[in-house]
């Protein structure tokens, strides 16, 4: 009979033990939730203050951007800036502007020059014919030496620069391309050229001479 006294009491013991640490472990989760509720609504709190705060600066921000010296100022900085593109163009185009005359007066003053160069060689062909013939014995060489240079200055004109004489007895005359410094009848059927005073030169197909020339017509 004492043992199963004994017994129950350990039981009741027991059961005391475990109704303690559940109304423990009750009241642990109690405060943790009581915890996490104050944590979340502080939070809660906190983000409306901060969204609150943001909306008063952009509000005073643009309640500021709308004042009549704000507008003042934003008008007079992009006055400024539009008056330094300006400038800045201006100076450009006046930059522009001198590179194109200088370009086009260096075209004037040096346009000629591969042109030049080309005809130092005849002029120093001359030279040679003139010094050679100060002390030649023979005319027929001179004459000769002084071909030489009119054809390879001749080839040479046509070559590089396009450039053709034109006019020779027997030709049409053509009163686009002749000056007829004189006419005579023969027996010709269309007028013709007698005899060149001048020759005449094309540039390409521009006439930049005419010759000079006699006409023959035909007899009435």
């Amino acid at each position: 009979m004492f043992g199963k006294e004994k017994e129950e009491k350990q039981k009741d013991e027991k059961a005391e033990a475990q109704n303690e640490t559940d109304a423990q472990t009750t009241e642990e989760s109690e405060d943790k939730t009581e915890a996490e509720a104050e944590s979340a609504e502080a939070k809660t709190s906190d983000d409306q203050n901060a969204d609150g705060a943001e909306k008063t600066e952009d509000a005073d921000s643009k309640e500021n951007a709308d004042t009549p010296e704000a507008k003042i100022a934003a008008l007079e900085k992009e006055n400024a800036d539009l008056k330094d593109q300006l400038l800045r163009r201006a100076a450009d185009f006046d930059n522009y502007r001198k590179r194109m005359l200088q370009e086009k007066q260096d075209a004037f003053d040096y346009g000629n020059a591969n042109l030049l160069k080309d005809l130092l060689d005849s002029l120093d062909n001359f030279d040679r014919t003139l010094e050679a013939a100060s002390t030649a014995t023979d005319v027929k060489s001179i004459v000769d030496g002084i071909k030489m240079v009119n054809k390879n200055l001749v080839n040479m004109l046509e070559s590089k620069y396009n450039l053709s004489s034109f006019g020779k007895e027997g030709d049409e005359f053509d009163p686009d391309i002749h000056e007829a410094i004189g006419m005579q009848e023969g027996k010709v059927k269309k007028e013709q050229l007698a005899a060149v005073y001048l020759k005449g030169y094309k540039l390409k197909d521009k006439v930049i001479r005419h010759a000079k020339v006699m006409v023959v017509k035909p007899a009435e």
